[in-house]
């Protein structure tokens, strides 16, 4: 099954914001991008990760779980200078002592030069 809702940005190329497979909700990367008109309303890596995790927030949400059925997360970053400043803004998404697992790696350019994106894998259960 798959997952689109108008409170994230829609795709930009030939995938899905995310598909259903048993009891995993599997997520495309999330930019930062504003869901009305795909603009980047935002140059500060805090302000870029807000957003890109709000958007992964809204398909977690339209496929009826919560931040707290995320088990995975694979995040790109353009400048690991930036990784402590996005992992301040990426705690507050989750609960402390039940984070997901991650991983985290410099790319060297993201979608329309943004600075951060993120995908995750969701337990539906």
């Amino acid at each position: 099954m798959i997952i689109n809702t108008k409170k994230a940005p829609q795709a930009i190329g030939p995938y899905s914001q995310a598909v259903v497979c048993g009891d995993l909700l599997f997520i495309s990367g999330c930019c930062p991008f504003l869901p009305a008109d795909g603009s980047i309303p935002f140059d500060s890596i805090a302000e870029q990760s807000k957003l890109a995790l709000n958007n992964l927030q809204a398909i977690v949400e339209a496929a009826g779980a919560d931040m707290s059925k995320v088990v995975k997360t694979t995040c790109f970053i353009s400048d690991m200078n930036n990784f402590s400043e996005f992992n301040e803004i990426y705690t507050s998404y989750f609960v402390e002592g039940s984070f997901p697992a991650r991983s985290c790696v410099e790319v060297a350019r993201l979608p329309k030069d943004v600075l951060i994106e993120v995908e995750a894998i969701v337990n539906l259960k």
